[in-house]
């Protein structure tokens, strides 16, 4: 228990408003703003990078994680479900990750599972992020495939392929 009630109003209010700042962020490629949605000591728990406590260890994170393949070719990060837990103050939803269209209109993704625990005054105190990585590597090594036989395989693309999906086709 959070020791705080919050409105079912307010929770759905401020996951509305957690969700426009991710697509901002999405659009803009402006990651700051994303950050500052957090406490200044959030606990992110994110299964493949660890556990990172405040707002300086999640932006570097986020920033190196989402401007760097494959989370640059990330173009959105829609919700697809959620169920708000009034009790807990937590908001539980599946995140879609689609990347670009490699140029014939083909949509790749992969989805997670964020758990995240709402603090008060538009502020989240904790997320964290359920995943298989297994699945993410598919769908990337997916992508590049697909971008490859296009001929739209950028090269950062093909380095990652080389290093992580086996090489390009």
């Amino acid at each position: 228990m959070t020791g705080t009630t919050f409105s079912r109003a307010e929770l759905v209010e401020a996951f509305a408003g957690f969700e426009a700042t991710v697509g901002r962020a999405a659009a803009t490629r402006d990651w700051d703003p994303w950050v500052d949605q957090y406490t200044e000591d959030v606990t992110y728990v994110e299964h493949a990078a660890g556990t990172m406590r405040g707002r300086e260890q999640v932006r570097p994170w986020i920033w190196r994680t989402m401007e760097n393949f494959p989370g640059s070719y990330m173009t959105s990060f829609p919700s697809l479900w959620t169920v708000v837990d009034e009790a807990r103050g937590v908001v539980i939803c599946e995140l879609d990750n689609p990347m670009r269209d490699p140029g014939d209109g083909t949509i790749i993704s992969a989805t997670n599972i964020s758990i995240v625990t709402y603090a008060g005054d538009g502020k989240w105190r904790r997320q964290e992020d359920v995943y298989n990585p297994l699945r993410f590597v598919a769908a990337t090594v997916k992508w590049c495939r697909k971008a490859d036989e296009l001929g739209t395989l950028p090269d950062e693309a093909a380095q990652w392929m080389a290093t992580y999906g086996g090489g390009a086709r």
